[in-house]
């Protein structure tokens, strides 16, 4: 990709107090789970894997996800994020997902969800495909 539209980077940085990313917002409703989330996840709980899965997720086709019974993340606290250091790759790699870096346009429709987009450091296009790569969506199995 040495011809994407972000070749000079991107700045971004999550502004302190903002957990929008932890709301769903229509597409933004889903967090899936790769393996290595779930055992990080189970061991950050003090859980084995089949009790984590079978509390927190849900299965749809190939996808485990995180079961998202209200509007917001379950593991979202009154001080942020409850499970930060074991937080899954989705939320990690949040906003330089592939869908938000398809144009110029939809990074800026993205800023309107995100006060974090256009601020902070810039994160070179290497940085950025690296993001993007360790996002790919496996089935939990």
């Amino acid at each position: 990709m040495k011809d994407a539209w972000y070749a000079e980077g991107l700045r971004f940085t999550c502004v302190e107090g903002c957990i929008d990313c932890c709301i769903t917002h229509g597409d933004h409703a889903y967090v899936y789970l790769e393996p290595d989330d779930v055992r990080r996840l189970a061991d950050h709980l003090e859980l084995n894997r089949r009790e984590f899965l079978s509390r927190y997720t849900v299965r749809e086709d190939e996808y485990v996800m995180l079961r998202m019974d209200e509007p917001e993340c379950l593991f979202l606290g009154e001080d942020g994020c409850t499970v930060y250091e074991a937080r899954p790759i989705q939320c990690r790699t949040f906003p330089f997902w592939e869908e938000n870096l398809k144009s110029r346009v939809r990074w800026k429709q993205l800023a309107r969800f995100c006060p974090g987009i256009g601020q902070g450091p810039s994160h070179s296009r290497e940085l950025i495909q690296i993001q993007v790569q360790a996002r790919s969506r496996t089935a939990v199995e």
